[in-house]
């Protein structure tokens, strides 16, 4: 006999209504939007010196610059929230600027004859493909044409004038060989979006697109020769854009520095000759009578190919143990066990002679293709004293932990990222680990000897004086790119080859014009504030691990702010920089 089971009663789901959305956004969202928002926007209009991008971007800028004074009552907000407020005000105001200044670089290679006509014929077609506009195959290809007699008429005129020899001429032109290269790319990509799929746009534009796309290629070219922009490596290859001392002093502002650019070099020069002291008696030591017999000395301890990877694992492990050892900072153990080593290219190594970190660490050493000369260089400017602080710099307790935090404690500060906070973290443990004896305390079997490894430190700090020196007189007018690159090589000890390759990362555009600046100003930033926290007899007395911590859990502050948050000090909405933090 079948039994059977009792029915049981079915629930009903009493469904509640959508929850309603907040009535009014908060600071934190107020910048996820904004920064969603605006790399939307970039992202869709695509070509960078577009007019109607332009338009947009400053249309972003300033609506959210009143929403914040129109949301928000400044006094009102606690201290956290009246930071994020500054911090997007600051971020916000300097687009702006950026944005002016963009639109000034366009007007001025329009000025040189390099951007016609044609050039917006060319973006009027890429911006409607890309909102799907309706075209025609013969009025592209009408366009297309249109520009390839642009573009020859431009190539006419450079066969024959004498001009783009002057910096700034020269530092628009590379700016625009670049552009070039974007333009063409979007056109490819326009034009591949209609091939085979529209077979009578395809039919119209097959011939005229090759065209141009053939001039395009021959303009980027000539522009490079007859600039002496050419891809070569030379120091002739370097160019850059002096910005001026007004410029710069927007740029102190934004930074949140209460200094002159002329202080700051006096300072720079006065670091200077502390290193170069502390490097006579580290020379000494090893038995040279001259800092450069000993540099040579110590450059010359590089290891055989191969066992450059080993090295850096070796001297990882040693910074992480020195830092648990001594309870200096939490590594947690996803930071401590998860990063890569990958290795940096030859074309790389031109730009980026040293290592590179962060999620990874990228390890300039010579490949087989490299010239002897080349080989040699890179195998003595990366040696193990030299590397030893370099690792620790891009790893732990430098990047890859200041990462590991920024992806997890307050992450919509991220956008806010400047030099003095990234680079001066890093330079800052460079500082400290000096301080505490670190070159004697040896865990690993490659730099073993405590007078190297002290000139392998200094050897860096007299690098970041040196950037602070050319970085800023170069924007002031009082350095060329080749003075620079004497400057590293004669005064700091680089190799030829990779001074070069200091100099046109500074200079080629990727980095903002205090970039370089930043790493030791910073480090003196985090070391006054760790004085008046940790070590001040009459301060608060916060200890090692408390203050690293604190610093690393608030993301992107700049340090004068982090300083006033720290020190309970009362925040305004005008604030500008007015801490003197340079001892």
């Amino acid at each position: 006999m079948t039994r059977t089971q009792p029915t049981m009663p079915v629930a009903t789901t009493k469904w509640g209504q959508p929850p309603e959305p907040k009535e009014s956004p908060t600071i934190q969202t107020t910048i996820q939007t904004f920064t969603a928002d605006l790399a939307d926007i970039q992202s869709f209009l695509n070509i960078s010196i577009s007019s109607n991008r332009a338009d947009k971007v400053k249309e972003c800028l300033t609506s959210t610059l009143t929403s914040l004074s129109k949301n928000f009552v400044f006094m009102l907000l606690p201290q956290s929230e009246q930071v994020d407020y500054l911090l997007l005000q600051t971020h916000v105001k300097r687009l702006l600027h950026q944005n002016e200044a963009a639109a000034k670089k366009v007007d001025t290679a329009k000025e040189l004859g390099l951007f016609g006509d044609w050039v917006d014929v060319c973006i009027r077609f890429i911006e409607t493909r890309h909102n799907v506009g309706r075209q025609s195959g013969q009025q592209i290809a009408t366009a297309l044409h249109s520009a390839t007699q642009g573009v020859d008429q431009l190539l006419r005129v450079l066969a024959y004038d004498d001009s783009f020899k002057d910096s700034k001429e020269r530092f628009i032109v590379s700016w625009t060989i670049a552009i070039f290269e974007e333009l063409q790319w979007a056109l490819e990509e326009a034009v591949g979006f209609y091939k085979g799929y529209d077979p009578v746009i395809s039919w119209w534009i097959e011939q005229p697109w090759m065209a141009l796309n053939a001039k395009l290629t021959a303009l980027t070219s000539a522009l490079g020769r007859k600039t002496g922009i050419d891809g070569s490596g030379s120091a002739d290859d370097i160019v850059g854009d002096p910005i001026g001392r007004e410029a710069l002093l927007q740029e102190l502002e934004a930074e949140w520095i209460a200094y002159t650019p002329e202080e700051l070099v006096g300072k720079a020069e006065e670091e200077f000759e502390w290193c170069e002291k502390e490097m006579e008696k580290a020379s000494k030591t090893l038995g040279f009578d001259r800092p450069e017999e000993a540099l040579e000395h110590v450059k010359n301890t590089f290891v055989e190919p191969g066992e450059q990877i080993h090295v850096v694992r070796d001297l990882a492990d040693e910074a992480i143990a020195y830092v648990e050892k001594y309870d200096l900072i939490t590594v947690p153990i996803v930071a401590k066990d998860y990063w890569r080593t990958t290795m940096m290219t030859p074309a790389r190594q031109k730009v980026n002679p040293f290592f590179l970190g962060g999620t990874e660490i990228i390890v300039s050493y010579p490949t087989n293709t490299m010239n002897h000369e080349d080989k040699l260089m890179s195998m003595r400017g990366n040696n193990p004293a030299f590397s030893r602080s370099t690792v620790h710099h891009e790893l732990i307790p430098g990047h890859h932990l200041q990462f590991h935090y920024m992806n997890r404690h307050n992450p919509h500060r991220n956008v806010f990222q400047t030099p003095f906070w990234i680079e001066g973290w890093s330079v800052y443990w460079e500082l400290l680990l000096w301080q505490r004896g670190f070159p004697a305390e040896i865990g690993q079997k490659w730099a073993t000897n405590e007078a190297a490894n002290r000139v392998g430190m200094l050897f860096w700090r007299m690098h970041r004086c040196a950037r602070i020196i050319f970085s800023i007189k170069f924007h002031l007018g009082q350095m060329t790119p080749q003075e620079c690159i004497d400057l590293l090589v004669n005064r700091v000890g680089h190799e030829r080859a990779t001074a070069e390759g200091e100099v046109r990362r500074s200079f080629a555009g990727d980095y903002p014009p205090l970039y370089q600046a930043g790493y030791l100003l910073g480090a003196f930033q985090f070391r006054e504030l760790r004085k008046e926290l940790v070590e001040n007899p009459e301060g608060p007395k916060w200890g090692e691990k408390s203050f690293h911590d604190a610093v690393m859990r608030e993301n992107n502050v700049p340090v004068e702010i982090l300083r006033a948050m720290f020190k309970g000090e009362p925040l305004h909405p005008d604030r500008k920089a007015q801490w003197k933090f340079l001892s």
